[in-house]
């Protein structure tokens, strides 16, 4: 029964060494991630220092093109009033033109029968005009004739 002892003593020192040996290449594995973190980590302040800068001047763009956009809006403020201004102008003509036009149709509409009227006794007045000068053209045309017989 001593051996059992001695075997399980063994065995437990054959463990110990395996679980050592996975043990150690744990640890060198953890010691690389550890000096790369660490390189990684003393790099970093010279990158946020990079960034910094960029973001410093990218800002300073940013204000500058933001400055020279309300410049440039301001100076069309006045553009845009003018515009307004001929827009308001031109619809107030329309305006005019549109009671005048209907001012005038509403008239014509009223004086329709009037002009309806004078129309009538102008064509009375020309037809019997046609028949006087008619007449005329016709006595005088019997006259030459009877002045001919005559002679």
């Amino acid at each position: 029964m001593e051996w059992i002892l001695y075997v399980s003593v063994a065995l437990i020192a054959v463990a110990f060494a395996v679980v050592s040996i996975f043990l150690v290449k744990a640890l060198k594995s953890l010691d690389e991630t550890l000096k790369h973190t660490a390189e990684t980590v003393e790099r970093l302040p010279g990158q946020i220092d990079g960034l910094t800068n960029e973001a410093t001047i990218l800002l300073h763009q940013t204000n500058q093109l933001a400055e020279d956009i309300q410049e440039k809006t301001g100076a069309l403020d006045s553009t845009f009033h003018a515009v307004k201004k001929a827009g308001d102008s031109l619809k107030m003509v329309n305006e005019t033109v549109k009671d005048t036009t209907e001012t005038v149709s509403h008239q014509v509409k009223n004086q329709s029968d009037k002009i309806t009227e004078v129309v009538r006794w102008g064509n009375t007045l020309f037809a019997l005009w046609n028949k006087w000068q008619s007449q005329k053209r016709s006595k005088h045309t019997y006259n030459q004739v009877k002045t001919e017989q005559t002679y």
